[in-house]
């Protein structure tokens, strides 16, 4: 009844922001071809996340729009490896001017890891892949994983104003 209650509210308030691109928090962006696997991970993701919104895509160019109209350009991000024609990794391609740290931030998805695909995350910098079925913790630890080095940089930022300074001057 809860998670019933869960999904509901959090489609009314993805409906209600589906055209505003800001967010006041780290966003998880779901790339999946297979819109049904997109609503399972984001609503798994929905479950525990607590720092921003999850938005869920099935088209590739919906999300690429997307990200590169939104007024941040950082997110999280979980993405099939196969994306009917496309990869995954093009996809992350196509943000990282956007989103710079796109690949490091990204948690790729594969029905069928294979050296291929391990080395495709290699090369790319993705640290994070997951077989299909997705385990729910395994998820959960990449996503937190992410959003641990922001809230960490984060917290140096406050803690250490000559820190902070620094950064600003990037």
């Amino acid at each position: 009844m809860v998670a019933q209650y869960n999904r509901a509210a959090a489609q009314k308030k993805r409906a209600v922001q589906e055209d505003v691109y800001m967010s006041d928090g780290l966003d998880v962006i779901v790339l999946d071809d297979d819109p049904g696997i997109g609503e399972i991970l984001s609503e798994l993701i929905e479950g525990f996340y607590t720092w921003g919104e999850v938005h869920s895509f099935s088209e590739v160019n919906k999300a690429i729009s997307f990200c590169l109209n939104r007024d941040i350009g950082v997110a999280i991000f979980v993405v099939d490896v196969f994306l009917g024609g496309l990869s995954g990794f093009s996809f992350l391609d196509a943000i990282d001017k956007k989103y710079p740290t796109a690949h490091e931030d990204a948690i790729i998805i594969s029905g069928n890891a294979n050296v291929d695909v391990v080395n495709m995350c290699l090369a790319s910098n993705v640290s994070y892949l997951l077989e299909k079925p997705v385990k729910p913790y395994a998820l959960q630890l990449a996503v937190r994983a992410i959003t641990a080095k922001y809230l960490d940089f984060a917290k140096k930022l406050i803690d250490d104003p000559d820190f902070a300074e620094s950064v600003a001057r990037l």
